[in-house]
């Protein structure tokens, strides 16, 4: 299963890719307290989640895609997948985030974070 967002922003795209397109960039995503980047791994710290490691699988500045998969997490998750796309549009851009999840239970935990992280691209981009 996935979960998968499309969100519009009144924001450019060039504006949304400056936070998006920085894997080390992490302020946009509630909770996280250190972010670290070496080569293509990404390690974060989340009060209350742990300890999570995600790999770069595709970073393009060009297309203003990014894709990466946590390899490592405490509790259930077996596999993750995700997959952002920023497209610009007369009204702004929209962003197509997708995440593919096993076990299918947590798919709610994962939309949760996603739309918390909407919410913080939104207030990051109106300031």
């Amino acid at each position: 299963m996935a979960v998968k967002i499309d969100h519009q922003f009144s924001a450019t795209a060039e504006r949304l890719w400056e936070v998006l397109g920085k894997p080390d960039r992490v302020d946009w995503v509630p909770g996280v307290q250190r972010c670290v980047l070496e080569g293509d791994v990404r390690s974060l710290t989340l009060p209350g989640a742990g300890d999570i490691k995600e790999r770069i699988l595709f970073h393009s500045n060009e297309k203003k895609i990014i894709e990466y998969s946590c390899f490592e997490a405490p509790g259930a998750l077996q596999t993750h997948h995700a997959r952002m796309e920023v497209v610009p549009n007369p009204q702004g851009c929209q962003l197509l985030w997708q995440a593919e999840v096993t076990p299918a239970h947590i798919e709610a935990f994962i939309r949760n974070s996603m739309e918390g992280c909407l919410v913080r691209l939104e207030q990051l981009l109106d300031s």
